[in-house]
């Protein structure tokens, strides 16, 4: 029972890990999104009525991507229920990441609003403590899993390459982020 238990914990851990990592890669591709599309007015018109709002009214502004998605996650679910597996998984994985992109735009706008409401603090200081939290439960996991991938990259005559061109394409990513 005590293994199934800690089996428990260390999924629920890697679950939450793998929606902050979600959430930290999204906002800055939202974000570019955003200024790659001719709504640099529609940006600035969100951000000044954000401003405007009081803090319990940016709080529910988070409501609204999740009422929004709510009609597509219940396609998602007839496409189960008519077994067309492929289109559902796809369809709640595109619903999952415009969610989470969105609400990641959203804070990013209104977090200091957020963080005048007490409750949302602590909501917010507990969040972060949990997130730290999964990186020391799963942190034996992912050495193990770094090293294994770097044994592997050795074995295959892979590592410097492979690192050259993964540094060539972060640099690559970050330029085309500045730009625009």
């Amino acid at each position: 029972m005590r293994r199934l238990l800690k089996l428990f914990w260390f999924v629920l851990a890697v679950l939450f890990l793998v929606e902050a990592w979600l959430w930290d890669r999204l906002a800055p591709v939202i974000a570019a999104i955003v200024r790659l599309l001719p709504w640099v007015a529609w940006k600035a018109t969100v951000a000044a009525a954000v401003e405007r709002l009081p803090p319990l009214a940016a709080a529910a502004l988070f409501a609204v991507p999740a009422g929004l998605l709510l009609p597509v996650k219940f396609l998602a679910l007839w496409l189960f229920a008519q077994e067309h597996w492929i289109s559902a998984v796809a369809l709640l994985v595109l619903a999952k990441i415009l969610g989470l992109g969105v609400t990641a735009f959203l804070f990013d706008l209104c977090r200091d609003k957020l963080l005048l409401l007490p409750w949302f603090a602590w909501v917010y200081v507990r969040v972060l403590a949990l997130r730290d939290w999964a990186h020391r439960e799963t942190e034996p996991a992912r050495r193990a899993i770094r090293a294994a991938a770097a044994g592997m990259r050795r074995r295959l005559g892979l590592d410097g390459r492979l690192r050259r061109r993964l540094v060539l394409l972060r640099l690559r990513a970050r330029r085309f982020g500045r730009a625009t």
